[in-house]
């Protein structure tokens, strides 16, 4: 129950935070629509190489198991670097556009958009890794079965946490890569985990949001089925945009709480402290 009330307290503030600059809701959905068309091309060129057609066409126990060339290869990890620079490009706009509320500033879409471009050159390397292991990941889980796609998700998840900080870090103090991974990974094993909490958080919040919306695109489905998925596709957009930025808020503060030492306007001390505690408090707690 402290998790779950702790995690409201988090959603609250980082929402009276987005509620003054509710456009840069705008950065997730641009994120998402420019990574879908840029890797689109390169998804077709591993359909294409693949042998994707006939699992399709085949039917019963003797269609062929999807297998994909070396050159499908190349071209999912080229897709995957694409993608990669888009999302980093984004979640760096949201960032820097946090960073600048939660220090007194007023930014804008067109200024976040400014601000992440100037650091376009800045995370092409992060990218890099981003997409690369990516593609490990994926090939560990079409490879090794059933354990592969369990050892690949873990994987996906540790990965995640670890980096958590490395995009605030690289874009608002202008450090390298390997200084920001370094950086966000020790700040992560300073911790039980409990900054885990609001992504949980988030997590959870989105879906309740989705089976509420998938009950309202059920009622209208029962009148129109087409209007049905225009709703709910339309809310689930909204959904992903709203706990997208939310997000970017959240890491930027916490950020500035577990690196910087700095509290930011609309947090408190014990709303991060709670979400980043040191393992020694932590465990003073307990005795």
């Amino acid at each position: 129950m402290g998790t779950f009330s702790r995690s409201a307290s988090l959603f609250r503030s980082s929402w009276e935070v987005l509620r003054q600059d509710k456009e840069l809701m705008l950065l997730p959905i641009l994120s998402t629509v420019a990574a879908v068309v840029l890797m689109a091309p390169f998804l077709a060129g591993v359909f294409v190489t693949s042998n994707a057609s006939k699992v399709i066409e085949a039917t019963g126990p003797s269609a062929p198991q999807f297998t994909m060339q070396p050159l499908g290869w190349v071209l999912l990890f080229l897709g995957y670097l694409v993608a990669s620079y888009v999302v980093i490009f984004f979640q760096a706009a949201l960032v820097l556009a946090a960073n600048e509320r939660l220090t007194g500033g007023s930014p804008t879409l067109s200024s976040a958009l400014r601000m992440a471009a100037a650091n376009a050159g800045h995370i092409l390397p992060w990218a890099l890794v981003c997409a690369t292991v990516s593609i490990v990941i994926k090939a560990i889980q079409q490879k090794t079965g059933v354990v592969g796609q369990i050892l690949g998700a873990v994987a996906g998840v540790a990965w995640a946490l670890v980096t958590l900080l490395v995009v605030p870090i690289m874009v608002i103090e202008h450090v390298g890569m390997k200084e920001a991974v370094t950086r966000s990974g020790q700040a992560f094993k300073r911790t039980w985990g409990e900054n885990l909490t609001v992504n949980g958080g988030l997590g959870l919040v989105s879906v309740i949001a989705v089976f509420a919306g998938f009950g309202v695109a059920f009622a209208i489905g029962l009148v129109s089925p087409v209007a049905a998925l225009v709703v709910f596709v339309a809310w689930m957009v909204l959904v992903s945009s709203f706990t997208g930025a939310l997000g970017g808020i959240f890491r930027t503060a916490l950020y500035r709480y577990a690196v910087k030492g700095e509290e930011s306007p609309g947090f408190t001390e014990e709303q991060l402290a709670g979400a980043f505690r040191t393992r020694s408090k932590q465990h003073a707690a307990a005795h």
